[in-house]
Formats: C-alpha cells, structure tokens, sequence
C-alpha cells in the first residue's frame, strides 16, 4: 500500500488530496501484475474501472478501420480509464502492458462512488481534476484540428 500511496501523491488526478483521503482510496484499490503483451482492458469492453499505473509501462492502441493504431505509452504515475468512474460507456482503446513486471491499482467505479458519497470533498476534487484534464486534452484536440484546416 505504501508503494501506491507515494505514486498517488504525485498524480494530478489526487492534487489536493489528504494522505487520509489517498489512503481511503488505495484501501478500495486492488494490486493487479502484469507482464509484456498482457492485455489489461480491451477497446470496446464495457468500462467500470480506472487504474493507477505504480510500475512499468503500458501502451494504448486504437483499432481504427481494423488496423490497430499505438496512440501513447504511459508509464508510473499516470492513470488510464478514468472517464469509467464519470459514464457507463465503453472503452475507447486497448491498454497492453508494455513490459514485465508492469503492476497497476483498479479502482472499481461502485468502490469509488460509495468512497464519494462518504466523503464528499474527496469526490469533488477528484471530480474537479477529472473535469480539468478532460477540459485540457479537449482544448489541446480543438487546437490540433484547427491546426489541421
């Protein structure tokens, strides 16, 4: 648990979090290991989980046109599928371990909800930083579209 605790502590996603807010939420959150090749979630599967990446690399692809497309690598201390604790959609890439020993925390949409109802200034700041990466990535994407035109 301490291994998450120092990653979180350094996620974007967690800033303004007390170390009892992080630690009530690396409780609901359950160590998966992985190795290279590993698929962790498939495009298109019904999203209900984020991940805390605490070790290793991970790559995520998008089938486009039934070609499989490497869209971005993420290693330590980011996190993917976060938009499954905000929608019940599907998932819009597949996330493969890119090297042995890749270890990742899930942290199930159910879990999450039933620590922000308890806990309602948690909610609102992870919430608040899941708008503001969201608001980020959409205004960089408007900005390379019109770059395109």
């Amino acid at each position: 648990m301490q291994e998450l605790l120092r990653t979180m502590k350094n996620i974007e996603l967690f800033r303004g979090l007390n170390d009892s807010q992080l630690e009530r939420i690396a409780a609901i959150s359950r160590r998966e290991d992985y190795n290279e090749g590993d698929v962790i979630l498939k495009q298109d599967a019904e999203g209900d989980t984020m991940y805390i990446i605490a070790q290793g690399q991970v790559e995520i692809s998008v089938q486009v046109k039934g070609t499989s497309r490497l869209a971005i690598y993420l290693g330590e201390g980011q996190v993917f599928g976060e938009v499954a604790l905000l929608d019940y959609g599907h998932r819009s890439a597949t996330v493969t371990a890119d090297e042995d020993n890749t270890v990742v925390y899930s942290v199930a949409r159910d879990s999450f909800e039933n620590l922000c109802m308890s806990d309602h200034l948690l909610g609102y700041l992870v919430m608040r930083n899941l708008a503001l990466d969201l608001s980020f990535k959409l205004r960089h994407r408007n900005t390379d579209l019109a770059d395109e035109v």
